[in-house]
């Protein structure tokens, strides 16, 4: 995410340099660990944090025989790997929510401008889809918009919303809002409690109340990863006083240089729940030490990219695509339909970082620009600009038809064979995952199982009938294809 990028490219720099050098002797190790604590300094990760992370990195490299290995820098990347998800918050599971309450009642707590309240929101989407039931309570009377904007929320999001006249006291709403839960059926209450600018002593006082009135489940901090180290500081006086069960950081998809959550939990001992990526009421995302430290050191999060792809691709067209392929098809409806699907998983960049070696791809000028742009708009005026002839059989797209497809959507002819020849690739992929032969059907059995295990994410694809040509058929009807394209490229 864009939080970590430098700190990212600047970590991977350093791996890279130590991956070049053969076997390391002590100096190499404590040059290369000096060079991870001014990452993580200038990354604005607290000092003691970076202090600690780097002598706990190095009493591990250093009595971990690294020294005779042979792939020293790929030990000492997986030793910052481990101590990494440790300051993150370990894997001890205690950035589960406790949902053991009838209801189970989460109070959020934070300052003002945190986004609170969106992310109640945020927040009940995220349960509902686990199958709960949550309801929200408008428990903020100190900001007047608050109330109307929790309604707004939960109308849209058709989720339902317990609010009290202006002027009500927020501990008595609390309070009369488990009644009114459980009168309907609601089995997760989610308190928006009221911020101020800064700590003072009044809002202490009520969300102390709160808390004790209703011994809720979960107490989570809502802070701005934005701001840094003041958010560590913010944490560490609401824990003092509320005794936080976890914590949700906001803008995590923002620019700033994220040391606070690399140093909230170390500092505070409150582990990090989840995280906001987005405007969006899906923007909510479980937050897991060991896959942000993946990302982190340039090593992808293909976890997290399965499923996400599994919330939003669309079953149904799954399956006509399935047995599209089941016949050896695949044309430029079902790549366009792919493309579109993956439109629906979020920004291309957001998508591209949980892949490994995200950095040095992202690096070539043509993908910033294929990241930044929004290129499924000219993929599909290209596609569309076709006829359905040429949609379903792309191989009869001669010189001719290129230029008068190129000029019906506003594109160029080099666009135009750049996205055949994408296309051509992904179809050979296809064939050979569904044919359960080549380098595309290797990697598939290596994620799946077996041959035509798929794409992972993707509902397996089964082995295609016996009408499909193999052997030297098959190879002679690639070369045919080939040469047709070549001849349309002229």
């Amino acid at each position: 995410m864009a939080m970590f990028e430098s700190l990212s490219k600047r970590l991977e720099g350093i791996f890279n340099n130590l991956s070049g050098q053969g076997k390391l002797s002590e100096e190499d190790v404590n040059a290369a660990l000096r060079e991870v604590r001014m990452a993580l300094i200038e990354a604005d990760v607290n000092l003691k944090v970076a202090r600690q992370f780097v002598e706990r990195v190095k009493q591990k490299a250093i009595g971990a025989d690294v020294m005779g290995s042979l792939s020293p820098a790929q030990q000492v990347l997986s030793i910052v790997n481990e101590e990494l998800v440790e300051v993150l918050g370990g894997s001890d599971g205690r950035n589960k929510l406790d949902m053991s309450g009838n209801p189970a009642v989460i109070m959020l707590v934070g300052l003002q401008g945190t986004g609170k309240t969106t992310t109640a929101a945020k927040l009940a989407n995220f349960l509902r889809k686990q199958g709960q039931r949550p309801m929200m309570v408008a428990a903020d009377m100190q900001r007047p918009a608050a109330v109307n904007q929790i309604k707004t929320l939960g109308t849209q999001l058709n989720i339902p919303v317990y609010s009290e006249p202006m002027g009500a006291d927020p501990v008595d709403i609390c309070v009369n809002s488990l009644t009114y839960a459980r009168e309907k059926a609601c089995n997760v209450l989610i308190l928006d409690t009221a911020g101020r600018l800064t700590i003072d002593e009044r809002l202490m006082h009520e969300v102390s109340s709160i808390r004790q009135r209703l011994q809720p489940h979960e107490v989570l901090l809502v802070a701005d990863a934005m701001t840094g180290q003041e958010a560590v500081r913010v944490a560490d006086d609401f824990n003092k006083t509320l005794s936080l069960t976890g914590m949700i950081l906001t803008k995590m998809d923002g620019d700033a240089r994220g040391g606070a959550a690399l140093s909230i939990r170390s500092v505070t001992g409150v582990p990090i729940k989840f995280m906001t990526v987005g405007e969006k009421a899906d923007a909510l995302e479980q937050f897991y030490p060991d896959r942000l430290a993946s990302r982190i050191l340039g090593m992808g999060d293909v976890v997290s990219l399965i499923e996400k792809a599994q919330e939003t691709i669309d079953q149904e067209e799954a399956l006509k695509t399935q047995a599209k392929l089941q016949q050896g098809k695949f044309d430029l409806e079902d790549y366009l339909n792919a493309m579109r699907q993956l439109k629906r998983m979020g920004p291309l960049r957001s998508v591209m970082e949980m892949l490994p070696g995200f950095n040095k791809l992202a690096a070539a000028p043509e993908m910033e620009e294929a990241l930044e742009g929004d290129q499924l708009k000219y993929i599909e005026a290209m596609i569309l600009s076709m006829t359905k002839e040429e949609r379903r059989n792309p191989d009869i797209i001669d010189g001719s038809r290129r230029k008068r497809i190129s000029r019906g959507s506003g594109t160029t002819v080099q666009e135009l064979n750049q996205l055949l020849d994408t296309f051509r690739e992904m179809r050979t992929m296809i064939r050979q995952i569904s044919s359960g032969k080549g380098p595309w059907a290797q990697m598939a059995r290596q994620y799946g199982g077996g041959a035509g295990a798929g794409v992972p994410g993707m509902p397996s694809l089964p082995r295609p009938g016996g009408g499909k040509k193999t052997g030297k058929a098959a190879r002679k009807e690639r070369k045919k294809q080939k040469a047709k394209a070549r001849s349309g490229r002229r």
